[in-house]
Formats: C-alpha cells, sequence, structure tokens
C-alpha cells in the first residue's frame, strides 16, 4: 500500500467528473481513447506501447504545433485495479525493466460520488527540489487542462 501524501515530495490534484466511474476507467486504459485528452491541446498524443496491466508499458509520443512525434513517456504501469486505481512510473519501463532516470511515479484513483466518478492524481518526487519542479513547470495548469480534457471527453451532456 502506498503512504499517504508527502506535502513535502508529492502534489496532488483532483476533480468531479460527471460520467460515470467505468466511463472515466475505459478512457484511461484503452490506447485509443486515451490519446484523445492525455496531452494539453492544441498538442496531440501517440500511444506507442500501452498495457494497462501491472508491468505493462505507458510509452507516448506528444507532437506540438504539427511537428512530427517526438517522445514523451516512457513508463510502466504498477498497480492496476479495475474502475478504482493505477499507479505507474517512469522509474520503470514496460516489464519492470528500471529506468536510466525517474522524475514520477502518479497514483490515480477514481471514486464514484453521487452518480459521476471524483478523480485525484498525486505525483510523488524523489525529494522537494523535483517536487519544486514540477510545480514550477505548471504541475496544476498542465494535469489540470488534461483532467478538463478527460472530463469532456467522458461526460454526458446536460440538458
Amino acid at each position: 500500500m502506498i503512504q499517504d501524501f508527502d506535502p513535502e515530495r508529492d502534489l496532488r490534484i483532483e476533480r468531479f467528473i460527471r460520467a460515470p466511474r467505468a466511463r472515466v476507467w475505459q478512457a484511461w486504459t484503452e490506447p485509443r481513447q486515451f490519446e484523445q485528452w492525455w496531452v494539453p491541446e492544441p498538442a496531440t498524443c501517440r500511444a506507442v506501447r500501452f498495457e494497462a496491466v501491472a508491468g505493462g508499458p505507458l510509452v507516448t509520443e506528444i507532437s506540438e504545433d504539427g511537428e512530427p512525434f517526438a517522445p514523451h513517456m516512457d513508463a510502466c504501469f504498477i498497480v492496476v485495479e479495475p474502475q478504482r486505481r493505477l499507479i505507474f512510473t517512469d522509474a520503470l519501463l514496460g516489464g519492470f525493466r528500471p529506468a536510466p532516470n525517474s522524475f514520477i511515479t502518479a497514483e490515480i484513483t477514481l471514486d464514484e460520488v453521487n452518480g459521476g466518478t471524483q478523480y485525484a492524481a498525486r505525483v510523488m518526487h524523489s525529494d522537494r527540489a523535483a517536487r519544486d519542479r514540477h510545480a514550477e513547470l505548471g504541475f496544476y495548469d498542465g494535469w489540470g487542462t488534461v483532467i478538463g480534457q478527460l472530463a469532456k471527453f467522458v461526460e454526458v451532456p446536460t440538458s
């Protein structure tokens, strides 16, 4: 089990999404759906290797301003609890192979609340300096934008 939130090393962002948890889970675990919302627009994402199972790869590429796709993330799913929780890290590559460099481990939780999904992302770092650097790089803006895009992708319009 993962430790509780550590304000010295962790960043957290939450949002209520007006969609069933199963729909949010599907957007997170099906590569073609994941590509639709994972990076802030107008950039586009391509899931190169993506298997939402423990040890499965999470390898993405990004294209900004119509440029050719370039490496974005090379990570590994560590924990996959269907419709409840995902943990992935760039400290490992697919198949639990050690990665040469590491920046984050992220935990995504999905809780059913009031007919929708309470979405939370906790991003853990090795130390305060890495946490602060991520915050300065725009963690809240970037991850907030991506969660907003996820919500737009999965939410059912209300009349």
